[in-house]
């Protein structure tokens, strides 16, 4: 039987990180939640509430942590990149401590230097992160983005020489946004899209797929923005989102939305994808 993939989405934490996410995951219906544990605007390194840590770590509830936005270890700006070193080994373990599955980071761009030597820093510095996750501790899960800019990863085939350049260490997995997918070229709302993607992707790094982000499109195939749009109201559509459950890559792995709206959309969404997985 093929395992099945828990279905869920990123959750408010007002009111504590297990008493206020837990709580909205209930109130929309999830079965895994993303979390942020820092502003995900801002680089404070934010420490947990002991308490609120080991009820979600006790609960058994799914979580994965998403880094802020401003993560980004190709920047010619040596703040940033130092910044994105600081904030990436406190959230690993936060996600230690929170009990996480994986820890998101957005896989970067080279703003204004070259990617070469883009690349040659995500070399020197991504690498030793992943060195020091302890066993037990969260994957770091590498989100490609939708293209736009210098942007050092946005199609599946992008992850070949990203993964290269991190050695192919055993710790980096993928999360896979549909949004950032469809915006960077790959059109899962053509016929055998799906298929295409997730073939392509289980063929440069099998097994590597830890998390998708459920997400529509507000924009067309291509369309190099990164606009989400709520399940079947965008230009994916639905039925897109139904093969994706299919696949062999998928199964078993959380799928999580990031769609525009508060909990009764949230809750809409994730009804929706669980009647196109259980239907």
């Amino acid at each position: 039987m093929t395992p099945t993939s828990l279905i869920g989405g990123h959750v408010s934490v007002t009111g504590g990180l297990a008493k206020g996410g837990l709580s909205y995951m209930a109130e929309i219906g999830a079965e895994m939640i993303q979390v942020f544990v820092t502003n995900p605007r801002g680089w404070a390194l934010t420490e947990g509430k002991p308490d609120q840590d080991a009820a979600l770590a006790a609960s058994g509830v799914p979580t994965f942590i998403h880094l802020p936005y401003l993560v980004n270890f190709g920047s010619p700006s040596p703040e940033t990149l130092a910044n994105s070193v600081a904030i990436v080994r406190h959230t690993l373990r936060r996600g230690v401590e929170t009990g996480a599955r994986g820890v998101v980071v957005h896989t970067g761009s080279a703003v204004t230097q070259s990617r070469d030597d883009a690349m040659r820093q995500l070399h020197e510095h991504l690498l030793p992160l992943l060195d020091e996750i302890p066993e037990g501790g969260p994957d770091l899960l590498l989100e490609p983005m939708a293209g736009q800019g210098a942007m050092l990863c946005a199609t599946v085939q992008d992850l070949e020489p990203y993964l290269a350049t991190l050695d192919w260490h055993p710790r980096a997995g993928i999360c896979l946004d549909t949004c950032h997918a469809f915006a960077a070229g790959h059109d899962l709302a053509a016929e055998g899209g799906v298929q295409e993607t997730f073939d392509a992707l289980h063929a440069i790094a099998p097994g590597r797929l830890k998390l998708v982000h459920a997400n529509d499109s507000k924009d067309v195939c291509g369309s190099k923005k990164d606009r989400h749009e709520n399940i079947g109201a965008g230009h994916i559509g639905t039925q897109p989102f139904a093969d994706l459950m299919r696949h062999p890559a998928v199964a078993g792995v959380p799928i999580c939305i990031e769609t525009p709206g508060k909990a009764p959309k949230h809750a809409e969404d994730i009804a929706l994808l669980k009647k196109l997985r259980d239907g």
